[in-house]
């Protein structure tokens, strides 16, 4: 709930078959400076280095305008050939009038297709299957999940 929560990589078994792999976000956080400064190494050699990474999912709160570090972090994925799956997450904070409004100015902010925005809500469950659909062609069947490593905790 509160931006800024996770501080480490954390690594999700799903079914035994692939891994969600949830990063700290460098954009909007209510954490010091230093913090974002110390993750945003982390989670570029995380992305720029894992050869089994498909695809990252970058989560942004319907409610704001995206900063440079979600502009940066797009033009930077598309550099990496890597897809991104964009989500507007909170949706049920908004009327169904605002959240098509706000879905078009983020979508002008970041020079993406409306359409490339996934309207989301995990309180409601709007948008879940359509993440889903967005997800379901990255997965790959890995049927053994490799050896997480340490995260040293």
């Amino acid at each position: 709930g509160t931006p800024g929560r996770t501080r480490l990589i954390n690594f999700f078994a799903v079914n035994e078959a692939f891994l969600f792999v949830d990063l700290p976000g460098y954009g909007y956080a209510r954490v010091p400076l230093s913090a974002k400064r110390r993750w945003r190494p982390m989670v570029e050699t995380y992305i720029s280095t894992r050869k089994c990474l498909n695809a990252v999912v970058l989560i942004m709160d319907i409610r704001r305008t995206p900063g440079q570090e979600e502009t940066d972090c797009i033009a930077w994925l598309n550099n990496l050939d890597l897809p991104g799956i964009l989500i507007l997450t909170k949706a049920d904070k908004l009327s169904r009038t605002k959240q098509i409004s706000r879905q078009r100015c983020i979508a002008e902010t970041l020079c993406v297709d409306v359409q490339s925005l996934v309207l989301f809500s995990a309180k409601s469950r709007q948008g879940k299957d359509l993440v889903w659909d967005r997800i379901n062609p990255f997965i790959r069947d890995i049927r053994v999940i490799p050896d997480i490593p340490d995260s040293g905790q």
